[in-house]
């Protein structure tokens, strides 16, 4: 598997790097950490240009640089890069440039596999868009923007499941909130919630939630398969049948103590974009971190 890690900010990003990269390690991914900046300017691309491969040459101070080499420190600190040949230093010289909006460098994992630090120049959501697809991404963990529309976004237009860190204490007790119903991505997002769960050791409840007075057979069976898949799985668990409305109770429920894990909405991406979603929603109006698998 692969994971992309978005972060901003050192000031603002310290949860989803830590988040990130604890998923990342309970999945034993490959990771890759970008940082997307401004555009660059057509007289700055021309400078990076002439420094194909080697970016202290630069004549320009590039936005992001200090970002990166906070996160390596992070890694190296942490212990999930090996940097003995660097001497501990993020050696800026080896960040190579693969197209005019772009550079990389690529570090051995020592508990993920191979580590990424890129840097990216241009629209955000674009952005990250073509580095998912070049990457072949599974998935996108991002932090909450104050932008409401920025996750509807994300969420939207990323070909990946998306794991939102919004509100992360690392000393905070939390638990995982399972949505289970009888959608194509609720095996997925069950089979994703255990891996989450057994590397925080959260309980996990696992939630199916009817807005009628009655439980189809089919949202019964898929509680039932639920409860089985998690006791197999070794993972202490309860199984709930809640009459209600999906969203208020998921968020009802959530609260700011739970992992919320929910398969995306197989609604069509015109649909989504005119009514939303019910994971969408969710995701964009809880207090807690949250993943919607694809």
């Amino acid at each position: 598997m692969k994971f992309l890690i978005a972060i901003g900010s050192k000031e603002y990003s310290g949860p989803t790097l830590e988040l990130g990269m604890r998923v990342a390690k309970a999945f034993n991914a490959a990771v890759d950490i970008v940082y997307v900046g401004d555009k660059i300017s057509a007289f700055s691309t021309s400078e990076v240009i002439l420094a194909q491969e080697n970016l202290e040459n630069w004549e320009l101070d590039r936005q992001g640089v200090d970002v990166l080499q906070w996160a390596f420190e992070y890694l190296v600190e942490n212990k999930y890069i090996h940097s003995e040949s660097d001497g501990g230093e993020f050696n800026t010289d080896k960040l190579v440039q693969t197209d005019d909006d772009r550079c990389e460098v690529h570090l051995e994992g020592r508990m993920t596999q191979e580590v990424g630090l890129i840097l990216r120049n241009g629209d955000i959501i674009q952005q990250l868009r073509d580095e998912v697809k070049r990457s072949n991404i599974d998935v996108t963990i991002i932090g909450a923007s104050k932008k409401r529309r920025m996750i509807h976004d994300l969420i939207q237009y990323i070909d990946s499941s998306i794991f939102v860190v919004k509100n992360y204490d690392r000393d905070r007790d939390y638990k995982l909130l399972l949505a289970v119903n009888d959608a194509p991505n609720t095996k997925k997002a069950l089979k994703y919630g255990v891996r989450v769960a057994e590397a925080f050791e959260l309980d996990v409840n696992a939630i199916t939630i009817s807005d009628s007075k009655e439980f189809r057979s089919d949202y019964r069976n898929a509680s039932k398969w639920a409860d089985k898949f998690l006791r197999r799985a070794g993972v202490d668990h309860s199984v709930n049948l809640v009459h209600g409305k999906f969203i208020s109770l998921m968020n009802e429920t959530a609260g700011d103590d739970h992992i919320i894990v929910m398969g995306n909405s197989t609604k069509s991406p015109l649909t989504k974009f005119f009514t939303g979603s019910k994971p969408l929603t969710v995701c964009e109006e809880c207090n807690c971190p949250a993943l919607i698998v694809k």
